[in-house]
């Protein structure tokens, strides 16, 4: 086992209620019906586009949507998100133990890498990819192929963890084993359908199920 590849809204980030509520002010700023919970809830691990895409909504209301929500979700970001207790730990013992880190997110890269200012891992992803660096989004394979291509991994030898289905989906596609966080908005029954290799209670659960890293002195550039 060589790396560990982290989601990071729902997953490292406590930032899903900012993101619901985004939803709901783009969504009352364009004067369009806000969608059931069901449908927001496909919503959390897609790129905004794609999620838009898939409910229906045109070029132009897209782009006013996307427009609405960045606009609520910057302002108040920095004040309502917050790290998941304990992931922090881990990923510092992660990395103390010899794996390299990767942070697999479905959100921009400047947004990812705020986030991860803010929550001080800000320096502690050996690659990072964003839904800027990839042609197809969770949940097709790319995502992780791309990380494991930039760490120069193969897919046996890493774990993705993360907190929705679309994570557990591109994981499987991709090779890797799966780890499903619980502490993040979806339940054991929410993502039984995705058949992850690991249950995850709390962050330090995946410390007894990961193996000793066998990683060299850095992953290439």
């Amino acid at each position: 086992m060589k790396a560990i590849l982290f989601d990071l809204d729902g997953t490292l980030l406590d930032s899903v209620p900012l993101i619901l509520d985004s939803f709901a002010h783009a969504f009352a700023a364009v004067g369009a019906p806000l969608p059931p919970p069901p449908v927001l809830a496909r919503a959390i691990g897609i790129p905004l586009r794609a999620f838009f895409l898939e409910i229906g909504k045109t070029e132009p209301e897209i782009a006013a949507l996307i427009a609405a929500y960045r606009e609520h979700n910057l302002a108040q970001h920095d004040g309502r998100v917050r790290a998941f207790p304990g992931v922090v730990d881990l990923v510092t013992e992660l990395r103390a133990r010899g794996f390299w880190t990767a942070l697999v997110t479905s959100k921009n890269r400047l947004g990812a890498e705020r986030g991860l200012r803010i929550i001080g891992l800000g320096d502690a992803m050996d690659v990072l990819v964003s839904c800027d660096d990839v042609a197809r989004p969770k949940p097709d394979p790319e995502p992780v192929d791309r990380a494991l291509a930039w760490l120069g991994v193969d897919a046996t030898e890493a774990v993705f963890v993360g907190d929705s289905l679309h994570d557990l989906h591109c994981g499987r596609a991709a090779g890797v084993r799966t780890a499903a966080a619980l502490w993040g908005p979806f339940t054991r029954a929410d993502l039984a359908p995705g058949a992850p290799d690991y249950w995850l209670d709390t962050p330090a659960d995946l410390l007894a199920v990961v193996p000793a890293a066998v990683c060299g002195d850095s992953p290439p550039t």
